[in-house]
């Protein structure tokens, strides 16, 4: 009979496409994942996967045949959430997912708070774009994760955290610098950059940029926000970057300014997630107000408008 472990390896090597990503997914070493893999290919007398110089590809079977893994995979899940339920205190593991533009700026509100009321609890934090950490808790690799919104997958049952403004930054020397303030028809013709497609800021900036009549530099779009802030900083164009960044990172005007959107508020809208009848939703319902404590006391005068 094929093991659990062997379902997660071809769970991994069916999203990744390649054997090396699938072995750092699921923190093994490559040999030790192909050597199980072809055990389970071996044990069910059939082929799963395709190789080719290009990736690896699925059989039509093998498709069939992870479907139904993921679904035991998940029932497995379960059963562990089912049983850490059963005490009124949460203790054990929580894989938390998160995008690296909150993450960073939302945890050191939310983990002291987190640590105190539940010292049991092991916490474990994984990055990755909205796409990919929705994925992880669809297929069972997460537990909760926070991440804008939308999450339209049914599978998935997400509550709202609360709306986070986004700000203009410029460098100091860009005409905007000397005011508090600008309008979307001032946005008319600047060079906006923004991260890369697949981070919902992408596509919210995208669409500010197409309403405005506002240039997207496709070319030099930030792999982080890091980058992005460097970028804007040596004058290559302006950004909208998130609030809680702008509390965490921007220390001097002399970096970067910062800036209002007049008469308009631009804000991304954060919600906490879970599998739909998870056991982790009960936990997720605890940790929800929490959040949004934590969120609501974070030192907002210290913001540069």
């Amino acid at each position: 009979m094929p093991t659990l472990r062997q379902l997660t390896y071809l769970v991994a090597i069916a999203d990744e496409r390649h054997f090396g990503r699938a072995a750092n997914r699921v923190n093994v070493a490559q040999p030790t994942l192909s050597t199980q893999f072809a055990e389970l290919e071996k044990k069910l007398g059939v082929r799963l996967v395709e190789r080719s110089r290009s990736g690896v590809s699925i059989t039509p079977l093998g498709r069939e045949i992870v479907g139904r893994a993921r679904k035991v995979l998940l029932d497995v899940q379960e059963i562990v959430d089912l049983a850490a339920s059963d005490s009124s205190e949460f203790k054990g593991r929580l894989r938390l997912g998160v995008p690296p533009t909150l993450g960073p700026y939302l945890l050191p509100y939310v983990v002291p708070e987190m640590h105190a009321r539940y010292p049991a609890l092991k916490l474990y934090v994984k990055e990755g774009t909205p796409q990919r950490i929705q994925e992880a808790l669809t297929s069972g690799d997460l537990d909760i994760i926070l991440t804008p919104t939308p999450v339209e997958n049914p599978a998935l049952d997400a509550q709202p955290l609360f709306e986070e403004q986004l700000r203009i930054v410029c460098a100091p020397d860009h005409r905007f610098a000397k005011f508090d303030s600008v309008s979307l028809n001032d946005l008319k013709g600047e060079k906006i950059l923004t991260l890369e497609p697949g981070h919902y800021l992408h596509d919210q900036v995208r669409g500010l940029c197409n309403s405005c009549g506002a240039e997207l530099l496709y070319d030099f779009e930030g792999t982080s926000l890091d980058t992005l802030r460097h970028m804007v900083g040596m004058g290559v164009g302006i950004s909208f970057f998130p609030e809680l960044y702008i509390l965490s990172e921007i220390r001097s005007d002399r970096e970067l300014t910062v800036l209002e959107l007049q008469h308009e508020t631009l804000t991304r809208e954060l919600c906490i997630a879970w599998r739909a009848k998870s056991q982790a939703s009960v936990l997720g319902l605890q940790l929800q107000p929490l959040i949004q404590a934590a969120f609501a006391t974070r030192d907002s005068a210290e913001l540069r408008a």
